[in-house]
């Protein structure tokens, strides 16, 4: 297919270009950052700058394609103003999707965030109310962020209401790749019992890529939303011991029959049954014992 995917300079965007062009997608990657005005490689897709806050730009871009992904977005609420992540976020998303319906694209997808619950950057905290959680857990957000997702995926709701457009959302968990792993999750692997808002889960963005791939090439029809996370968690101790140690019996657990016991504290439990989800790395791969990067490592588009 003729594949658009916004953000395509971001760790997301970048990984998922990647992996649809492996696949044999036909893919346009658009971004904020200049061209290089040279011959696109063989293993380069074509790209466009666009800003995609401005309407006739996301048309532009979106032009001619058959599928969408949009990972395009300030990527927390921490290190810009509000109204900022907020207006750029949503409208982005909004003006993206409209191109998408108004030019007949038959699949969309929409990354967004495994915030929208809005635990995780809660500036009155509060916990799960079960863990690990899963699409079904309510979404109680109060950041800029985590809003702007839980908005984007409405428009979903409402484009699939309004046209023949399929849509899929992504709420991936941290991701991790192999220029971060040692900074993001070593700390975790040396103090285990540290709180965590995320339920000590984490994403390998190679393994997210194949996701989004997966979703791209879906026949889902309306609008699905996945958590994608890997299937342990960070720490590789008992998801049971953490939950008790950090919650007490505040945080119920509700583990599968059959689930590893260092599971991760979200639930791709859909993503498995309707996308056919496999993740097939882990932060093992990657970290020793002491949360070290490991010299056998794997290598890849982040580090070397």
């Amino acid at each position: 297919m003729r594949v658009v995917v916004t953000g395509a300079r971001g760790k997301v965007g970048r990984a998922t270009v990647a992996a649809l062009m492996a696949a044999g997608h036909h893919v346009t990657a658009t971004d904020l950052g200049l061209p290089t005005f040279e011959r696109e490689g063989p293993d380069e897709p074509a790209y466009v700058q666009a800003r995609l806050d401005d309407a006739g730009d996301a048309y532009s871009v979106v032009r001619g394609a058959e599928a969408v992904v949009h990972a395009a977005a300030i990527p927390d609420p921490q290190h810009s103003p509000p109204h900022t992540v907020f207006r750029n976020n949503l409208m982005a998303t909004f003006n993206v999707l409209e191109a998408a319906v108004g030019w007949g694209v038959r699949r969309f997808v929409n990354i967004s965030s495994e915030t929208v619950p809005g635990f995780i950057f809660a500036e009155r905290p509060f916990a799960p109310d079960y863990l690990p959680f899963d699409e079904a857990h309510p979404n109680r957000p109060q950041d800029p962020y985590a809003l702007a997702k839980l908005f984007g995926e409405g428009l979903m709701d409402a484009a699939t209401r309004r046209s023949d457009i399929r849509c899929v959302t992504i709420r991936p968990s941290w991701v991790q790749h192999e220029g971060n792993y040692e900074r993001n999750l070593g700390p975790m692997v040396r103090d285990p019992h540290s709180p965590s808002a995320n339920g000590w889960s984490y994403i390998d963005v190679y393994d997210l890529a194949e996701a989004v791939r997966l979703a791209v090439e879906s026949d889902l029809p309306g609008h699905e939303v996945f958590f994608i996370a890997s299937p342990d968690n960070a720490t590789g101790r008992p998801l049971a011991e953490l939950v008790a140690a950090t919650h007490g019996d505040a945080v119920p657990l509700r583990l599968p029959v059959g689930a590893r016991p260092d599971a991760s504290g979200i639930s791709c439990a859909k993503a498995e049954r309707l996308l056919g989800y496999r993740p097939t790395r882990s932060w093992r791969d990657y970290l020793d014992g002491e949360g070290r990067l490991r010299n056998d490592a794997p290598r890849g588009l982040y580090r070397g």
